[in-house]
């Protein structure tokens, strides 16, 4: 696996994956934090579009993203996965509304599982899905990590 670190206002995230398809942005805080294996590559030229346009998405300038991506995980978290990427830029949706927009309305739970378990934060959105209530729930990278990326996305000042 190739890797390279990327320098955000949310801190050094780590992008990893095989090829030219992008699997992992890791986290430098938070309970999803990762870290490079020890027979991983380092690659300072890697991934280099998804590089770009997450630069571009920190600057407020782009709101979607044509990466090549390698998704792994079972189908239904594939299906959420899927489901997350259709959430506009600047929206939220709770569990229970990705689990309708799959057609498992009463896979809250299992939705929230596959949430938590998405390789790919940012590009994969998961950052966008809020509890019923419109709190601010669990977030790989830390909720203060969730709050600014959404702050970001809706026009209001983010302050990390």
């Amino acid at each position: 696996m190739r890797y390279r670190y990327l320098d955000s206002p949310i801190g050094s995230l780590m992008l990893a994956g095989e090829a030219d398809l992008l699997q992992i942005i890791g986290f430098p805080e938070g309970g999803k934090a990762r870290r490079a294996a020890a027979d991983w590559r380092h690659d300072a030229d890697a991934f280099d579009a998804a590089a770009v346009q997450l630069d571009e998405y920190f600057r407020g300038t782009r709101q979607t993203f044509d990466v090549a991506l390698n998704l792994v995980g079972t189908d239904f978290q594939r299906q959420v996965w899927t489901a997350l990427r259709d959430i506009p830029y600047g929206e939220t949706r709770s569990y229970k509304e990705i689990a309708e927009a799959i057609d498992r309305p009463k896979a809250m739970r299992a939705v929230g599982a596959a949430n938590g378990s998405n390789p790919i934060p940012i590009i994969v959105p998961c950052h966008r899905v809020i509890g019923a209530s419109g709190k601010l729930t669990g977030f790989g990278g830390g909720l203060p990590t969730k709050a600014y990326l959404l702050d970001l996305e809706q026009g209001r000042e983010a302050l990390f």
